[in-house]
Formats: C-alpha cells, structure tokens, sequence
C-alpha cells in the first residue's frame, strides 16, 4: 500500500476530490496547512499598510491505497490541482507499512 500526500491551492479542492472520487476513491483526510515554496510567500496591502504574508493557505490531501492505482491517483491529482502558476503544490508518495481500522480490528487492504 502507498500513501499519496498533496498539498494543493485551496481552490483546487473539489475539483481534485471530484477527480478522485471519478476515479473511485472513497476516503480521503483533508487538513488546512499552511507553507511556502518558491513563491516565498507574498506582499499584502492592509488599511494602507504594506507587509509581507509568509506563509500561504494550503490544503492538504491524504490518500491511503493500494500500489495498482497509484499512478493513476497521481495523474487524477496532476489534472484535476494544475493551475500553471507558480504554487500550484506538491504530490509525495510514500509507502505504509500497515493499516488497522479500530471498528474492526480489519488489516490491511480490507481496512483501507
């Protein structure tokens, strides 16, 4: 099993749950972060005063599945979160050891 992290623009959200429920996906984790990349955060005017916004508004999507459909999560997120501009975010795959649904006491891919 694999864990797929993405951490995309707000705005992307439904669009990339929209794609990875098209693509049958049934649970996901989402958080609200907050970070920066090469965007190093932006410049704001507020009431006539100009300061420095260091960290942006992201969300990040959590996704539990098995190895087979990875590639095809990944392409679906890549679609569904590109804007083109600088920011749009990052996908991270990383493997999972093991998964136990505590209702149930499930393992593995049943637990997924």
């Amino acid at each position: 099993m694999k864990k797929i992290e993405a951490v995309i623009k707000p705005f992307k959200l439904e669009e990339v749950k929209e794609a990875l429920s098209d693509f049958g996906i049934v649970g996901m984790m989402v958080t609200e972060v907050k970070g920066f990349g090469r965007q190093k955060g932006q410049t704001e005017i507020y009431r006539g005063n100009e300061y420095s916004v260091d960290f942006l508004p992201k969300i990040k999507i959590e996704v539990v599945l098995s190895e087979d459909k990875v590639d095809e999560a990944v392409d679906a997120i890549l679609k569904a979160a590109r804007t083109g501009k600088i920011g749009d975010g990052k996908i991270f795959v990383m493997p999972v050891e093991e998964v136990v649904r505590i209702r149930t006491g499930e393992t593995a891919e049943a637990a997924v």
